[in-house]
This record gives C-alpha cells, structure tokens and sequence, in this order.
C-alpha cells in the first residue's frame, strides 16, 4: 500500500526527506524508509553564528548536520547537505530585521517555509526526480473533500495538538501542497520519539529546536543590531494621552502587548500599545487599549474551495489564530474592494503588525486550514484608536 497517496508501489516512489538534524524529520525518513519507499534525504545548512552551532535547541547547523548524516548512515539512505546560507540570509534573516526596525513582529519560521523550505527545496527534489517533498512538521494534508477540487489536497490540523504548526504553513500554496507530504501529522510527540527509539535513532531523545533558529540564546534584538547598527537608536516612550515617561534604548527591544521590562512605571499597569518606527517612539497604555476587534491583512494566501471574492460584504464565517500559542476562535472573513478583513468577534489583546492571521474551518482537530495573511493594521477601540491617530500625526 502507499502511504503517500500515490497509485504505484513504494519501491517505485521517490521522497525528498527534509532533514533538520532532528528527531521529528529523522523519524519522517525512517518511516518511509520503512515502508519501502526510495528515500533521499537533504538538509540544509542555513546559518553559521559560531558557538551557536552546537547549542542545544538549534536545527540547520554544524551539529546537526552530523546528526541528520549519521541517521541517514543508520537508514542506510543517500544523504545531501545543500549550502543554502546566502539564500537564508537574503529572504529570511534580512527581512526578519528590517521587519523589526519597521515596529512589527515578524514570523521567521513562515518566511522560510515559503521560501527556502517549499520553494527552493521543493524545486531541488523535483531536479532529484522526487514524486514528493516529506516534512516533519505536525499537520495533514489529504485529498481535499469537495468535489470542486478533484486531485487536489487540503490542509488540516494534527492529531496532537500540542505540536500544531499549521499557524507556520498557512503560507503553502496548492501546487506545494500538492506536491509535500506530512507523515507525522497522525502521531503524537511522544510516539514520535518511541519510533526514534524503535528504529535505533541517535536523536530519540534530542531537544526541540527554538522558533527562531538562527538566533543565538534567543536573543534576536542583538541579531537586529548586529545587522541594523541604527535599529539600536533611543527615542521616548510616550503614555497614550500624551505623557513622555521616559527614554528607551530602541524600538527592537519591545514587541506589542509587552508588560513586563518597559522600564517605566505610574503605579498602574502599562502595555506597549504601539511602535512608532518613523519617531522612534514607545507608545505605552491600559490593557484595554490593546483590545482588538479587527484586523486587515496583506500577502494573502487562500485555500479554501469558494474564491475569497466570494465571502462578499457579509462575509464568510471561520475561525482566525493569530498567534501560534492561542487557539483559533470565531472571526468573520470579508474581502471587499481589494480590501481583505477579519473581524474577530470575541477580540483579541496583543495584536501587532507582521504576525499571521491564520483561518481554520472549525476550532478543533479537525479543522482544515483554509489559509491567511500576515496583519498589516489592526483596529482597537473608537476611544483607543483616536488616542493612537492624534500621536501619530505628522508635525504640522
């Protein structure tokens, strides 16, 4: 039987494993391996920060490139390190900093799936005469139910939903999820390392690699820094009703929703509300000017069935996440006048430019992934959203 969804035998199906040096890809490749498919495995040497080769957490590097070589050598399957250092650099790790010195709070991870990952890779396994391209990520693709797209796949969330990444491959376009597989989307974590264990693997019990692979000890304002030596200027950190409280070291310090390290204090709580980039001003408020009931996106990415067109000015009722650690609740999809929305009918707090707006069917397990966008403006309250316009106003 395939596995994959393909109408002839494993032995006769070639699969692209991309190999991170962990265990979650490394389990990818033993299983098909396993199941008698012609497995090739590729990883990918992104970044080079020196001692952050052999820390524990990081994926792409040095070490864990010894680590994808020696599974492939247990397996006994080709193995290929492709050096994709200056394309990382150019189309993940350059627009991540010029994203944060412009105040938004950019998402890495996304950007190099759509690019590097399911891009570049995916056309590398196609030279390879690869029939698919195997991630590990936590998320499953099938044939797409609806009868309106015959032999196309669709996007759902994982089993476990714990490890739920589809927040990150809201991005995937059809033809890439065409072509990608995800085997791990029907295990939990922990039977993903029993397996590891199962199959001899030396990685059965390494640690996750961080979000933010290329950023040493989790530091990125000094990665920022590093590559944008004026990201670093000082500027005031303002109250919303107009108070300077103080001076800050630079916008890149601080990200929206922000309690905790302002460095400012009036006896009640304040958040960081805004980042003015073009003043270089820390915009501070109440928790309740944080809250918000819509958002506009940009660089949409679509998967649903219906035209997003469709959704017309009532809308199209789903579920929105937008950030990878909440869970998706109702929203309202409208897309009118090359404009396209989401009302998030419950609210949100903490909501910043840059960060994904990713739209499910339902809000469970089951909920396939309709697609999204990252947030380009968000919308408070009539009251908070006056404060921030008179701030924002160019001097006269």
């Amino acid at each position: 039987m395939n596995s994959l969804d393909f109408d002839k035998e494993p032995r006769d199906t070639r699969v692209v494993v991309a190999m991170s040096g962990g265990v979650d890809s490394s389990v990818v490749a033993g299983i098909l391996a396993r199941q008698g498919y012609d497995v090739l495995g590729v990883t990918l040497q992104l970044y080079d920060h020196g001692a952050a080769v052999h820390r524990a957490g990081s994926c792409c590097a040095g070490q864990d490139i010894d680590d994808a070589r020696r599974v492939c050598e247990t397996l006994r399957i080709p193995h290929y390190v492709l050096d994709y250092e200056k394309r990382f650099r150019e189309a993940v790790i350059n627009p991540f900093a010029e994203s944060y010195v412009a105040g938004e709070t950019p998402i890495p991870c996304v950007a190099c799936n759509q690019t590097v990952k399911f891009a570049d890779l995916l056309a590398t396994a196609r030279d390879l005469g690869a029939d698919a391209l195997a991630t590990g990520h936590y998320i499953r693709s099938r044939a797409n139910p609806s009868p309106d797209n015959p032999g196309r796949r669709a996007l759902f969330r994982p089993v476990d939903a714990e490890r739920d990444q589809s927040y990150f491959l809201f991005a995937t376009t059809q033809d890439q999820l065409d072509y990608l597989r995800f085997p791990l989307g029907e295990l939990s974590k922990a039977r993903t390392r029993e397996l590891a264990e199962e199959m001899g693997l030396g990685v059965a019990k390494k640690a996750d690699s961080q979000d933010i692979c290329f950023v040493p000890l989790g530091k990125y304002a000094n990665v920022i820094e590093k590559l944008r030596p004026n990201s670093a200027l000082a500027g005031e950190i303002v109250h919303m009703d107009g108070r300077v409280l103080g001076e800050h070291p630079g916008i890149v310090h601080y990200t929206i929703g922000q309690r905790r390290g302002i460095g400012v204090a009036i006896g009640d709580p304040l958040y960081v509300v805004h980042l003015d980039a073009r003043s270089r001003r820390v915009i501070v408020g109440p928790r309740e000017a944080l809250e918000t009931r819509r958002v506009v996106l940009r660089d949409v990415n679509w998967l649903g069935d219906a035209p997003l067109e469709a959704s017309g000015a009532d809308g199209f009722e789903c579920f929105a996440k937008v950030r990878s650690t909440r869970p998706p609740k109702p929203a309202i999809l409208r897309a009118i006048d090359g404009e396209i929305s989401v009302e998030l009918v419950d609210g949100e707090a903490g909501v910043a430019p840059g960060q994904a707006c990713v739209l499910y069917s339902a809000p469970g397990d089951e909920a396939r992934v309709l697609g999204g966008g990252f947030i380009d403006r968000s919308e408070r309250s009539p009251e908070a959203q006056a404060l921030l316009s008179s701030l924002l106003q160019p001097a006269a």
